[in-house]
C-alpha cells in the first residue's frame, strides 16, 4: 500500500462525516456495526441473483455486482473498526497475520 492508497484517508473521512452526522453514542456505534450484516445481505442478494436462484426474477446481477457489494462489505466494516477508535489498517493486517499463521500452523 503506498502513499496514494485512497482507502484508509476514505475510511477515516467515512468515520469523521458519520461522527459529525450522528455522533458516537453507543446506538449508532451499534448502528455501524449492524450495517455491515446490511451489507453482507446485499452481497448475498446480489450472489443469488447471480445464480439465477429465484426462477421469478432469473438472472439479475452480475460478477462485478456481487464484487462491487463485497467491497461495500468491507469498506462499511472498515469504518466500523475506526469507528470503535481502533486503527482499521491495524485491525486488518492482524486478521490477515492470523490467517496466514493458521495456514503455517
Amino acid at each position: 500500500m503506498g502513499e496514494d492508497d485512497p482507502i484508509w484517508p476514505a475510511v477515516e473521512e467515512a468515520r469523521r462525516w458519520l461522527d459529525q452526522s450522528n455522533g458516537t453514542e453507543p446506538l449508532e456505534l451499534t448502528c455501524r456495526i449492524l450495517k455491515v450484516t446490511e451489507e453482507a445481505g446485499e452481497a448475498a442478494e446480489a450472489w443469488i441473483g447471480l445464480l439465477g436462484q429465484n426462477p421469478r426474477k432469473g438472472v439479475t446481477h452480475t460478477r462485478d455486482q456481487v464484487t462491487a457489494e463485497l467491497a461495500d462489505v468491507a469498506f462499511t466494516a472498515l469504518v466500523a473498526i475506526a469507528s470503535l477508535g481502533a486503527d482499521p489498517h491495524d485491525a486488518l493486517a492482524g486478521c490477515a497475520a492470523k490467517v496466514v499463521n493458521r495456514r503455517r500452523g
